[in-house]
C-alpha cells in the first residue's frame, strides 16, 4: 500500500481508504469483513459522517480489532434527531452528537474532528468566529480529536478553509466530472456551460484550491471519486464513457495536495476493485486517453446518493430511493424489461417509499448536486408503483 503524508498533520495515509457510508445496509459480519480486508491490505483512513447510531456502532464494531490501526475522520455536526440524519451548527446538540460518536466508535478520540459539510462561504466565516470553532479547539485541547478537519463540496468554501492554518485536512467532492464544475453558493448555479475552464478541463477555481491546498500542506481525502457510481458506466456517465474504478482513483490521487480516496463500497469484491488499483499497470491507470475520446463533456442534476437531502419531511431516505430507483431504471430502460425482483423488494422493504412524497421542496435546497428530488420521487414511486 502507498501512504501519502496527510499534510501538516505528521500522519501517513493510505491513498486508498474506507468511506463507510454504505455499511447501513450491510449485516455486522459483512462490515467486519470490509474492515478487515481493508486492514489486511495495509488500508488505514475512514470516514464516518453518519449519524445513525446503529451504522456508528456497527463501524465500531469493525475497527475494534486493530483500532490503533485506524485513521479514523470523525465528523462533528452530523446528529441523529428523531430517526433522522440531521446537519447542524446547535451547540446544545453538537457535543452530545460528537460524545455518542466516541461512544459507538469504542474509542476516546478521532484523529480528525471534521466540520461537518459547509458549503456556504458565510457559514464558513461564522464557524471560524463563534461557537462552532471553540467547541472544536477545545475537543483539540482534550485530546478527543488530534487535529481539525473540514467536509466540502464547494472549492471556494475549501479555499477559505486552505487559509486557515487550524484547518489541516479538507474532504473534498474531487473526480473529472466536478472538476469541470463552477463554483457557487447557490447550489442552483452548480452547473455551468463548462466554456469557462482551464486550459486542461479543470475549472479556474478548482485548479486554485489544488494549488493551494498543495502551498499550505493542506491534505485533501476525496470523497464522489466515482461520481457515486455514475462513472463506472458508459449510459450514466457524463462523458458518455465509462471509467473503471482504477482510473477514478488515479485522477483523483493525481490531483496535488490529495493523500486519500474515500473509496464508497457496498461489498468485500468492490473494495478488491479499489484496493487493485496498487498493483494496476500505466495502461489500467490512464483515464486521460478515455476522456479525450469522450463524445459529450455534461454533467447536472444527478443523484451521488450522499444523502445531505436529508431529513424529508415525512421520513423517506430519499438518497436510498434515488439509488433503487436508478438501478431498476438501468434494467428497465425503454420499459421493455421488468424491474429486478430484487431491487423491487429492497425498494418495497423501505420504511416509507418515494410514493409518500408531498413535492414540499424542503430536500433541494439541501442538494450538493441540484437534484430534482420530488421529480425523481414521483418518477420512483410510478416505476414501482408505491
Amino acid at each position: 500500500m502507498e501512504y501519502r503524508k496527510l499534510g501538516r498533520t505528521g500522519l501517513e495515509a493510505s491513498v486508498i481508504g474506507f468511506g463507510a457510508e454504505w455499511i447501513g445496509q450491510m449485516e455486522q459480519a459483512e462490515v467486519n469483513a470490509m474492515a478487515a480486508r481493508g486492514a489486511a491490505a495495509g488500508v488505514n483512513i475512514v470516514d464516518c459522517w453518519m449519524s445513525d447510531p446503529a451504522v456508528r456502532s456497527a463501524l465500531g464494531e469493525a475497527l475494534a480489532p486493530a483500532r490503533d490501526q485506524w485513521i479514523i475522520q470523525g465528523h462533528v455536526g452530523s446528529t441523529w434527531q428523531d430517526g433522522q440524519y440531521v446537519r447542524t451548527r446547535d451547540m446544545a446538540l453538537v457535543p452530545a452528537a460528537f460524545d455518542d460518536l466516541l461512544a459507538r466508535l469504542h474509542t476516546d478520540h478521532v484523529e480528525i474532528g471534521m466540520i461537518h459539510y459547509v458549503d456556504a462561504c458565510d457559514e464558513f466565516r461564522s464557524i471560524m468566529a463563534g461557537d462552532f470553532i471553540a467547541y472544536m479547539r477545545e475537543l483539540l485541547a482534550e485530546g478527543r480529536i488530534r487535529h481539525i478537519g473540514l467536509s466540502t463540496h464547494n472549492p471556494e468554501v475549501a479555499l477559505l478553509a486552505c487559509d486557515e492554518p487550524e484547518i489541516e485536512v479538507v474532504m473534498f467532492s474531487l473526480n473529472p466530472a466536478f472538476d469541470m464544475m463552477p463554483a457557487s453558493e447557490n447550489l442552483d448555479d452548480l452547473f455551468g456551460d463548462y466554456e469557462n475552464v482551464g486550459g486542461d478541463g479543470i475549472e479556474p477555481v478548482r485548479a486554485r484550491l489544488y494549488a493551494r491546498a498543495e502551498a499550505t500542506e493542506t491534505a485533501l481525502t476525496v470523497m464522489k471519486g466515482y461520481a457515486g457510481g455514475r462513472l463506472l458506466a458508459a449510459d450514466t456517465s457524463p462523458f458518455g464513457v465509462a471509467l473503471t474504478p482504477v482510473q477514478c482513483i488515479h485522477y483523483a490521487l493525481t490531483r496535488p495536495a490529495v493523500a486519500s480516496v474515500m473509496v464508497g463500497v457496498e461489498t468485500v469484491e468492490q473494495l478488491d476493485e479499489a484496493l487493485g488499483y496498487e498493483g494496476a499497470t500505466a495502461a489500467e491507470r490512464d483515464y486521460a486517453s478515455v476522456l479525450a475520446d469522450a463524445p459529450k463533456h455534461a454533467y447536472m442534476g444527478q443523484c451521488t446518493y450522499c444523502g445531505h437531502c436529508a431529513p424529508c419531511a415525512v421520513g423517506i431516505n430519499i438518497a436510498l430511493a434515488n439509488k433503487f430507483y436508478d438501478l431498476a431504471e438501468m434494467t428497465v430502460g425503454d420499459g421493455a424489461a421488468p424491474v429486478p425482483a430484487s431491487v423491487q423488494a429492497h425498494y418495497e422493504a423501505m420504511a416509507v417509499t418515494a410514493g409518500a412524497c408531498t413535492a414540499c421542496g424542503q430536500c433541494e435546497p439541501r442538494c450538493p448536486f441540484g437534484v430534482p428530488i420530488p421529480e425523481r420521487m414521483e418518477a420512483a414511486a410510478a416505476l414501482f408503483g408505491c
